[in-house]
């Protein structure tokens, strides 16, 4: 979907909610000094429950962000300590309906026929920690929630995550057995 996604600045929009796992009101409102490259971290100010956090910022978005920037400039779209990615007015943030609209463009562009939303980029981005087997309790921060309960409900583990845990009835049977128990 982020291949069929029209244009670098949605991209790069879209390519910070996947790849950090943003709300979009989040992306919608970052600023360009929110990019800490040195730390390689996405400072995310005042998102839900006027909380401020840090989010991760991968060599690979960080990359994708500077073709933004590049071209954003020579647009002559970008102000220096402005909005990352500007609204119809350079002045504006791009609104939470515009990034709606580019992943319904790009979904649509991809093929893709399932319900999709710039929410469904968290879900995933949650989803495939999860499958990388990153703790629950590291995914939690980096999507800024308060209970794990939250954090939960954004996991859905895939059909090979669960068929790959060795039940503890196997285990349990191997030892007893002498044999050497399932990883």
């Amino acid at each position: 979907m982020l291949e069929a996604t029209p244009g670098i600045k949605y991209k790069a929009a879209l390519g910070v909610a996947y790849g950090a796992g943003l709300r979009v009101s989040e992306v919608a409102h970052l600023k360009v000094d929110d990019i800490d490259s040195a730390r390689m971290l996405i400072r995310i100010e005042q998102g839900k429950g006027r909380k401020d956090r840090n989010a991760m910022l991968s060599s690979q978005l960080l990359e994708l962000l500077r073709l933004w920037w590049r071209e954003g400039k020579q647009r002559g779209v970008m102000l220096p300590h402005g909005w990352l990615f500007p609204g119809r007015s350079r002045t504006d943030p791009i609104s939470s309906r515009q990034l709606h609209r580019a992943v319904q463009e790009a979904a649509e562009v991809a093929g893709i026929r399932k319900k999709v939303s710039p929410h469904t980029l968290r879900h995933s981005f949650a989803t495939h920690l999860l499958e990388q087997d990153v703790d629950i309790r590291v995914i939690q921060v980096l999507l800024g929630h308060s209970k794990l309960e939250t954090t939960a409900l954004y996991t859905k583990v895939s059909t090979r995550t669960i068929q790959a845990v060795a039940s503890p009835l196997d285990r349990l049977m191997a030892l007893m057995e002498d044999k050497p128990p399932p990883a």
